[in-house]
């Protein structure tokens, strides 16, 4: 079974390490790389080219894109998705161990008394056997070896995957919390605008000493809002430099905090199960059990085997026969009895076992995944109506604050009206600011139930 890892594994790499990183040439220009003179390659060096590959043309179009940039930071330095890779590479190297035939053994003997025969005394023997593996005895272990090569791939694919949604994850905790200081800030400004209007105000008799009190507590809780926020960032920001084995206080560059709009169409199941590599992993362990149980019945058949003795003879003594003193050559050949059965019953019985597992873990992941599907699509789409809802809330409560502003202003009544739909604003803005936060990760999880 030649090149086992075939261009299907490839272009679920391909696919999937691009989705995060659109590259410059493209899904179809990477295919048709792989198709072209490069194909023919071992296959262990072509994973490794393309992985690579892969890893240094999504850097180079990483622009302006913080996550997309720590995607590729982390799988290049995660250690739990890099051991998943080296994992992958050590199943492959098990390839060429059991598609080889087994050793050959040379035995030497030498006679401490020679045993005299008609030609003369046998003084050494020299024998060579090999034994050989019963038909397709070697091209099932292959396909065990490469099946289990490739589930290893897909265990590297899953945790990569997985990787990408806590990056994600920790990545949106962070810009929200810079959202909320950004919003907390300008809050602090504009009540320090309030205050200096409020004491104006009580000043020119216009207003109550009440105001101005009520705007310095108001700027005493952000200013406590801004100091929790400072040190909430600090958890989160090292749990995202954790995932990217870095210094755990390292600063991360953050977009604007804002909606996706790429949001993912629901999948049928037959689409959901066909992408994930999870599954995928399991199907290959199952095929692979399968021919376990093939290997398990093949070794379970006699071995033959083929050899040849070379025996030194001496010349005889006192006597002149013909060929006298003339060594001897003798071809054998041979058979292994595999009588005791219990073994071979027992090996072919433990394969089915371990696929009717893999079947049972594959059906219970299935449910999982599905069930994990249905959670997050119902997420995305709550959080969908609560952003506009707090868009509509936020527009107006800016039209009610600049009406009750300028009233204030003009007669210098109603301040804490002012506060209170001031503090209205302050929580819708970071109501819509945690939802889009939640809305985001809910994509990027909602990316790992797919395989995308």
């Amino acid at each position: 079974m030649k090149n086992r890892i075939n261009s299907i594994t490839i272009r679920s790499l391909i696919t999937k390490s691009f989705y995060y990183t659109s590259t410059r040439i493209g899904f179809e220009s990477a295919i048709r790389f792989l198709t072209s003179g490069f194909w023919p390659l071992a296959s262990k060096h072509r994973i490794t080219m393309i992985y690579g590959f892969i890893m240094v043309m999504a850097a180079f179009d990483v622009q302006s894109q913080p996550l997309d940039s720590l995607f590729v930071l982390a799988a290049q330095s995660n250690p739990d998705v890099q051991s998943k890779y080296k994992a992958f590479e050590a199943a492959m190297q098990r390839i060429p161990q059991v598609k080889g035939f087994p050793d050959p053994t040379l035995s030497l003997g030498y006679f401490l008394s020679p045993v005299e025969t008609r030609l003369g005394p046998q003084e050494v023997k020299i024998s060579l056997s090999q034994m050989l593996p019963w038909f397709g005895t070697l091209k099932a272990k292959e396909k065990v070896a490469s099946l289990a090569a490739e589930a290893r791939f897909q265990d590297f694919m899953d945790a990569r995957n997985r990787l990408y949604y806590h990056v994600a994850d920790a990545y949106y905790a962070i810009a929200k919390i810079k959202e909320w200081t950004r919003i907390e800030r300008e809050n602090v400004n504009l009540l320090k605008s309030w205050k200096e209007l409020a004491t104006r105000n009580y000043e020119n008799g216009d207003g109550d000493m009440v105001d101005v009190l009520r705007a310095d507590l108001h700027l005493k809780e952000s200013a406590t809002n801004l100091e929790i926020l400072s040190r909430e960032e600090r958890p989160l920001l090292a749990r995202l430099n954790q995932l990217l084995n870095r210094p755990l206080q390292e600063p991360v560059v953050t977009d604007t905090l804002k909606m996706f709009d790429d949001a993912l169409t629901p999948l049928s199941r037959d689409s959901l199960l066909l992408l994930h590599p999870a599954l995928q992993k399991l199907e290959l362990m199952e095929q692979s059990s399968k021919a376990e149980e093939a290997v398990a019945r093949k070794n379970g058949l006699p071995r033959p085997g083929i050899g040849i003795d070379y025996v030194v003879v001496g010349n005889p003594s006192g006597l002149q026969v013909d060929n006298g003193g003339k060594d001897i050559i003798m071809p054998m050949v041979s058979i292994s009895l595999p009588i005791y059965r219990k073994k071979y019953k027992a090996a072919v019985r433990e394969a089915q076992l371990n696929r009717e597992s893999l079947a049972l873990q594959k059906e219970a992941a299935t449910n999982n995944l599905l069930s994990l599907y249905e959670e997050v699509w119902f997420t995305i789409q709550k959080q969908e109506q609560l952003i506009q809802l707090y868009d509509e809330q936020i527009r107006e409560s800016r039209q009610a604050l600049k009406l009750l502003t300028t009233a204030y202003a003009n007669a210098g009544k109603d301040f804490d009206e002012v506060l209170s739909m001031q503090q209205n604003l302050l929580k819708y803005e970071k109501n819509r600011a945690e939802a889009i936060s939640r809305y985001n990760t809910a994509l990027a999880r909602l990316r790992y139930v797919t395989g995308r």
